[in-house]
């Protein structure tokens, strides 16, 4: 004890452990997320067809939404390192299964089991990792460390269209993408093996609430099942209607074991503050508008027959601005507060949506909307990202600070996976009709064999853009104007982040001067424990 207490003390973050770090974030960033782009490929390689191939999906973003709130408690008490190497462990299993499924059923369970595993291996490392940048990194570093770890998951998403595009089309094929995130989880782990473990509430009495998560999985899954299946099986069949009794029934009961469980899983006396309740229902649609990636390049690849890597290189545009207007939105809330860029954010989403509700145009207009539209989507999300989480979190009393934390990471995740679901859902049943329902009403130019599939992206994108707008709405009605940080009167000075500072190393030390004090009463018992055995046999104790 007394050696990991040293460590403890003596460590401080490096570049190596702070790249395993970040290589941990980009497998699920930069590699699971692939899918969205290439998902048709790897369905059309392995025989899943297209509904299950939807699901596929959707899993890797619904299981990380699930169990990321649930994560984050183990790495308090396990211990964060640990943690995070599960989630490295997790994302070799599952990347290659998903890697080396075979053709066939097999390979359809292959990919569905691989995709749940590289969910849950992000909910144990998103958490973790962060906390570990606040323990190990300091000042500047911090900050530093902080922003690689957003150019991971930020840059990460942002680039995994284009990466998934490139390396489909190469010689390696799809599956190297997901060969190479084994590779990469096992050089993060090799390089945070120097990271001291740090589990703060080891000894916390707070039980895991296993009826909210086993109560929330059966409303995730079965909502998911009805969304993505029930036009296969159909709107009228008992199966479908089985599914949206357990939907109801699932939800009712995590209704009620959350009510008043000092163990909740998510603690509904959050959505009391209603800045919180904006926040976070915003960043629930928000994160849903996601969903205008695998339609806006299915549409291109299906309808004008581009290929992947031709599709993805439509896409640089939000990689390029939402990591170079990230910081913008920090600025803009220190200026504004957390309202109008919450709104400024929203209102340039819903304009990039409504830029790719055009496929009725020729391939070649639809492609230089798809671009354009790809720089306003980044440049919406850098303006909203920090200022929303400003709001939500700044609105709390420092009690519930953790809980509305994972939350809001919750609310992230499970957005940005039925946001995926419903649009996906709805083009690939209407991509299979025999005829067009608005061939009366809206003129598709040039070729007519695709009109079918041109529709269905319209109508995948109307989905997305009713999502944009209640995330706006959310905004207007729950979101008051002085919502958030203005560096006017908010903003700390020199003295008191020199003071944060100072009372952070305080409590650092009492913690590791309470650990010290354990392992002296634990040294002391058992040295007592052996004295009187020496003098029980008559030997001399010194």
């Amino acid at each position: 004890m007394q050696s990991t207490l040293q460590n403890t003390q003596q460590f401080k973050g490096n570049n190596s452990a702070l790249t395993g770090i970040v290589l941990a974030v980009v497998t699920f960033w930069l590699f699971a997320q692939t899918t969205l782009n290439i998902g048709p490929a790897m369905g059309s390689d392995i025989g899943t067809p297209p509904a299950i191939m939807n699901i596929a999906i959707s899993l890797s973003a619904l299981f990380s939404g699930m169990f990321i709130v649930v994560a984050g408690g183990f790495a308090d008490k396990i211990g964060r390192v640990k943690v995070a190497n599960w989630g490295n462990i997790l994302n070799i299993i599952g990347s290659l299964l998903v890697g080396l499924a075979v053709s066939g059923d097999i390979g359809t369970g292959m990919l569905l089991v691989g995709r749940i595993l590289q969910g849950l291996s992000a909910a144990f490392i998103m958490p973790s990792t962060m906390a570990l940048l606040k323990t190990y990194w300091e000042g500047k570093d911090r900050q530093r460390a902080v922003s690689m770890w957003s150019m991971g998951s930020w840059g990460g998403s942002g680039l995994a269209a284009v990466f998934g595009g490139v390396m489909v089309t190469s010689m390696f094929g799809w599956r190297s993408i997901f060969i190479m995130s084994a590779i990469i989880s096992a050089i993060s782990i090799l390089l945070m093996r120097q990271i001291p473990e740090d589990a703060p509430a080891k000894d916390s009495p707070k039980k895991t609430d296993w009826p909210g998560i086993i109560t929330l999985a059966l409303f995730v899954l079965s909502l998911l099942l009805v969304v993505t299946q029930g036009s296969v099986i159909g709107w009228t069949n008992w199966i479908t209607w089985a599914l949206i009794g357990v939907v109801v029934i699932s939800l009712t009961a995590f209704i009620k074991v959350e009510s008043g469980n000092p163990n909740a899983l998510v603690d509904f006396n959050l959505f009391r503050n209603q800045v919180f309740t904006g926040a976070t229902i915003s960043n629930l649609m928000i994160n849903a508008t996601a969903g205008l990636i695998p339609i806006s390049l299915w549409v291109i690849q299906d309808a004008a027959e581009w290929n992947a890597t031709q599709a993805g290189y439509l896409t640089i545009g939000y990689a390029v601005f939402i990591i170079a207007f990230i910081r913008v939105g920090e600025k803009l809330l220190q200026k504004f507060g957390a309202k109008k860029p919450m709104l400024w954010g929203a209102i340039i989403v819903i304009i990039s949506i409504a830029m790719l509700l055009f496929t009725n145009t020729m391939a070649s207009t639809y492609a230089v909307l798809v671009a354009i539209s790809y720089c306003l989507f980044g440049l919406g999300l850098a303006f909203y990202a920090t200022p929303s989480t400003d709001a939500a979190l700044s609105s709390l009393p420092d009690e519930q600070a953790g809980a509305g934390s994972g939350v809001y990471k919750m609310a992230s995740s499970l957005g940005a996976a039925f946001g995926a679901a419903i649009p996906t859902s709805i083009y690939v049943a209407m991509s299979t009709s025999d005829s067009t329902m608005l061939g009366n009403v809206i003129e598709f130019t040039g070729r007519q064999d695709n009109a079918v599939v041109r529709e269905a992206g319209m109508f995948g994108m109307f989905a997305i853009l009713i999502m944009a707008l209640i995330a706006l709405s959310s905004i207007i009605l729950f979101v008051p104007n002085d919502a958030g940080s203005k560096k006017s009167d908010k903003a700390p000075t020199k003295a008191t982040e020199l003071m944060l500072e100072a009372e952070e190393e305080i409590a650092r030390l009492e913690a590791q001067i309470a650990e010290a004090q354990t392992g002296i009463e634990s040294a002391r018992e058992k040295y007592a424990t052996a004295k009187a055995a020496a003098e029980k046999e008559g030997l001399p104790a010194s």
